[in-house]
């Protein structure tokens, strides 16, 4: 590499993460192979498959980078537990990370290490709050969405039959039922959510593609595949479903408004 940095190496034995995505690469399965996170691998032009030298206290280890993680530390290694010992071999563990099965009680287990050994501190942790608050602001935001898109319609639908009472006055002069003339109203919304649907999905799609990379290149981090490639056509056919069903949703109100109106009514106002 040609230049010295400092740097925290967290050493691991056991499992080799609970709390840690791999983004590319593997992980280290022998002694002398390290992964970092991405923002580390940036800042010292590394490379899977490149070796560093680490030293402490006049000990030394030649390491090769196998694995790249979804870390925003840029001073982090993390390599396996013989590497770490044969820098430190005083080293001793810190702490442990224990990942519960599913259905069980937190409390209840914190409790009960407690119980066993009262010298031990037993540190509870739930969902990543970072993917929690984007979850939830994602969740937020498609609501939102979802409701000004189902107001626009309920106006356009409005102002469509307000335009047309003429024209569906008439049409109930000559025996159109109002179950007819709401099914004609929200058919005319429904195909306008159709080529919504059919217009809205590709450039979704499009705008996901360019905007996650260009956010996650702004923290400094690489995404896994897994946390980009999120469009499958189950999702798809929902999603074009979705734009239908708001614009039936809009559509309903007025189209009901409609169908109650009267000849009598449509030729007063005329």
């Amino acid at each position: 590499m040609g230049s010295t940095n400092v740097v925290m190496f967290e050493g691991r034995r056991g499992g080799r993460s609970l709390d840690t995505m791999l983004v590319k690469g593997r992980w280290m399965d022998r002694a002398g192979e390290v992964v970092a996170g991405s923002p580390f691998l940036r800042r010292n032009g590394l490379r899977l498959g490149d070796r560093l030298r680490l030293r402490k206290g006049g000990r030394e280890e030649r390491v090769t980078v196998v694995g790249e993680t979804l870390d925003t530390d840029d001073r982090l290694v993390v390599g396996d537990w013989p590497t770490v010992t044969a820098l430190m071999p005083q080293v001793r563990p810190i702490a442990y990370h224990v990942k519960l099965g599913e259905g069980v009680d937190q409390e209840a287990y914190a409790r009960a290490v407690r119980a066993a050994d009262r010298g031990l501190s037993v540190q509870l942790s739930g969902a990543n709050s970072v993917t929690g608050t984007i979850v939830g602001s994602a969740t937020a935001l498609t609501v939102m969405l979802a409701l000004v898109a189902s107001l626009g319609v309920f106006n356009t639908a409005v102002l469509n039959t307000h335009d047309r009472r003429r024209d569906l006055g008439m049409l109930k002069s000559i025996g159109m039922t109002p179950r007819q003339v709401t099914v004609m109203t929200v058919t005319s919304m429904a195909v306008l959510g159709v080529l919504g649907s059919l217009l809205g999905v590709p450039l979704g799609i499009a705008a996901h593609r360019v905007v996650v990379p260009r956010m996650a290149a702004g923290l400094d981090i690489t995404l896994p595949g897994s946390m980009t490639a999120v469009w499958h056509p189950p999702l798809l056919a929902v999603l074009a479903l979705a734009g239908v069903v708001i614009a039936v949703m809009g559509a309903l109100v007025p189209a009901r408004r409609a169908a109650r109106l009267t000849v009598a009514e449509v030729l007063r106002n005329e």
